[in-house]
């Protein structure tokens, strides 16, 4: 992604840590700002070897020659100043996954600007794009915001709406909100090079929290609508995932339609659709514990789930 050259490059740290922040540090470096310094979490053992693996922005921040730092906190005296002896212009957060004290809220001079995934102040906090749908919203989008020391409670600078579809997944909403973020920030740092940014504060009405993901989320409760646990499949895609055991065995549900088809909650109708609390939820495609993603035809050849039986 390109960005053009606002009237004044200025001198930026990047603190960002997962692959939705990616496509913003990409626009910053091509945009001619100064990326002094990139902030992640430190490298996770990860995989059957539980090797160290960099973080998608460590990497990225490599591939451009750009220092990264990977403190376990920001608490430390030392580290706080060391932030400080770069004598930014601003820094740039998105999705890094570590608290900002007021010592480093503080140091840059036009302060830190947070790239937010929800429409604040609606889904403050760490998985706004999942509970937007898994709610039923019919609309996200990224919000700008100038950090302070609350959750998510600081003055709003820039913000874009984006629709919520039937079809809309986790994973999609998340890559749609990635880019707008990347456009919003290079947005307003060229706002603050100007001079030309309004900070508006958050109304105190419509004030919600987007606790993080636990994996246990994932687990079905066919006793709910079908509505509703369309919406957990396209939230939890990819990640926790919405699953059901049967036999000692799990599956997770890939992508699902709800129907208006009816019978005892749990119970397999004709194919693999299942009926729900109210309504039905006709499955499309299903993955088996250690195998790839199927079609449900697929699926029932090698597996024999008959119309009637009711799941664990």
């Amino acid at each position: 992604m390109e960005g053009a050259v606002t009237a004044q490059p200025l001198r930026v740290a990047f603190m960002g840590t997962s692959d939705f922040s990616v496509p913003i540090l990409q626009v910053l470096v091509d945009a001619g700002h100064e990326v002094v310094c990139v902030y992640c979490q430190p490298p996770r053992a990860a995989g059957r070897g539980q090797k160290e693996r960099l973080s998608p922005v460590h990497a990225a921040a490599l591939d451009h020659g750009i220092e990264v730092r990977t403190p376990a906190t920001l608490k430390a005296a030392e580290d706080q100043q060391a932030f400080a002896d770069m004598y930014l212009d601003v820094s740039v957060v998105a999705a890094y996954g570590l608290i900002l004290p007021k010592e480093i809220l503080e140091a840059p001079k036009h302060g830190c600007l947070n790239v937010h995934g929800s429409l604040l102040p609606r889904w403050r906090g760490a998985a706004p794009i999942q509970r937007a749908i898994l709610e039923g919203d019919t609309e996200s989008g990224v919000t700008i915001m100038q950090m302070d020391e609350g959750l998510d409670t600081g003055d709003m600078l820039l913000r874009e709406p984006v629709a919520i579809t039937p079809e809309t997944t986790g994973q999609s909403l998340h890559d749609a909100l990635s880019i707008i973020g990347a456009r919003l920030a290079l947005e307003a740092l060229t706002g603050i090079s100007n001079g030309t940014l309004s900070p508006v504060p958050q109304p105190a009405d419509g004030v919600t929290y987007a606790s993080k993901l636990e994996r246990e989320e994932g687990r079905i409760d066919w006793s709910k609508s079908a509505a509703e646990i369309g919406r957990q499949v396209r939230a939890f895609t990819p990640w926790p995932g919405a699953w059901f055991e049967q036999d000692g065995e799990r599956f997770k549900i890939i992508k699902a339609v709800p129907i208006s088809e009816s019978g005892v909650a749990g119970t397999v109708l004709d194919g693999l659709t299942i009926s729900c609390g109210e309504g039905a939820l006709e499955i499309a495609a299903i993955q088996r514990a250690g195998k790839g993603p199927m079609a449900v035809k697929d699926f029932l050849n090698g597996y024999d789930l008959p119309a009637g039986t009711v799941l664990d």
